[in-house]
């Protein structure tokens, strides 16, 4: 297996205690961050999900302690997701209401009312997705009343195209990788006058993914509230273009400023766009099929709003062989004693994977800063988001793992 791992020193990483600052908070803000929580906090099934401690496994990797976001409870998609295109669609739907009937303002409870229902329905909303994203936007368009029309890379496996569509979404095959896939998406909403609902931003493109971004950082928000306000060391977080990642980074660093952990990136080893980036200090495109296991995060090109964030946030990159996120999905099904079993798919045991490649090379513990002290963050981004998959995988379903 292989695995390796950057200290970001050439690319104007931030020092733990250098503030956020103003061109920073131009782009992600503590008041956009606390305008989504008290929205997606109003919608039906929101709970904060849970916050496990691995304190068995934290004795085997080497460090003081370890915590695991578990987010495939999250309003019952599996992901994280659920909390950014959901949102984004719901800013998409209030702005088109607010338009038509010159309203200062409209709100998600009013949506959900139907009191604009004939509004509503005369939008259609469209993304290009590896997966999950686009079965948040797909469930944000069932929940306000949408149109929605999700379009697939051809390497998205049939489950997850599936799970997609029980939301009532249309879902449309583009040939080719997920970069393909988001060009032919905004390309047929500009033809058709929908609206692109992404988390990839580009030029001219910025508010909406902004929208996702902030929606994100609502995990970020309960992860400190279940920490009791005491900050990790360290976080490891998954990297597709950078959108959840920047969104974490930002919310943390907002909130911790001087006692900021160290933040560390994960991508696999041939979809490495954010670990390039950070090498060169510039945004790099990684070229070809961008093919691996960890489906959500076979990307090949960093969102020009999360490299604003990563570019002066991250401390370090690692880029992960598939079988180490393969072998940190087996981890955490079957722990060690006295942790709790955990169902995680191929891409939300990226961050585990990356320690356990720690584990492995003495070189990349070192890099990473990781040591008996070490109080370390891993967001579990999703559940088994393909059952099918992940049975294969672990020899299990989820339902066996956890029973």
């Amino acid at each position: 297996m292989k695995a390796e791992a950057q200290a970001i020193r050439n690319a104007q990483a931030a020092p733990p205690g250098e503030p956020y600052g103003a061109q920073r908070a131009a782009v992600m803000s503590r008041e956009r961050f606390d305008a989504a929580l008290a929205e997606i906090a109003s919608w039906p099934g929101y709970a904060a999900t849970s916050l496990h401690r691995l304190d068995a496994l934290a004795a085997r990797l080497g460090v003081a302690a370890l915590w695991y976001k578990d987010e495939r409870s999250r309003f019952g998609l599996g992901s994280f997701k659920a909390l950014g295109g959901a949102y984004a669609v719901a800013n998409v739907l209030r702005g088109k209401v607010m338009a038509a009937c010159g309203l200062a303002n409209v709100t998600s409870q009013q949506l959900l009312s139907g009191a604009f229902a004939e509004i509503v329905r005369g939008a259609t909303v469209t993304c290009a997705t590896d997966g999950n994203h686009g079965r948040s936007v797909a469930w944000g368009a069932q929940l306000f009343g949408c149109r929605c029309v999700i379009f697939v890379h051809e390497h998205v496996s049939q489950g997850r195209r599936e799970a997609i569509a029980r939301y009532g979404a249309e879902v449309r095959e583009v040939k080719g990788n997920y970069d393909d896939a988001v060009r032919h998406a905004a390309a047929t909403a500009q033809a058709s006058g929908w609206t692109v609902v992404s988390d990839t931003s580009y030029p001219g493109y910025r508010d909406i993914p902004l929208d996702v971004m902030h929606g994100y950082g609502v995990m970020a928000a309960e992860v400190a509230d279940q920490l009791d306000g005491r900050p990790p060391t360290h976080v490891f977080v998954q990297a597709g273009v950078g959108a959840l990642a920047a969104a974490v980074c930002a919310s943390f660093w907002l909130r911790w400023a001087e006692r900021r952990p160290r933040f560390v990136v994960v991508e696999p080893l041939h979809a490495d766009c954010v670990y390039r980036s950070l090498a060169a200090g510039r945004p790099v495109v990684v070229e070809g099929s961008l093919d691996t296991v960890m489906a959500g995060l076979a990307c090949g090109e960093v969102s020009e709003l999360a490299w604003e964030i990563l570019r002066g946030g991250a401390s370090a990159a690692v880029r992960l062989d598939d079988a180490y996120a393969l072998e940190a999905m087996k981890v955490l099904a079957a722990p060690a004693a006295g942790d709790p079993p955990i169902v995680a798919g191929e891409t939300g045991g990226a961050g585990l994977g990356a320690l356990l490649a720690a584990r492995d090379y003495p070189e990349m513990r070192a890099t990473l800063a990781l040591d008996a002290d070490s109080r370390v963050l891993l967001l579990g981004s999703e559940g088994d988001t393909d059952p099918a998959i992940y049975r294969r995988v672990v020899g299990r379903s989820a339902q066996e793992v956890l029973a």
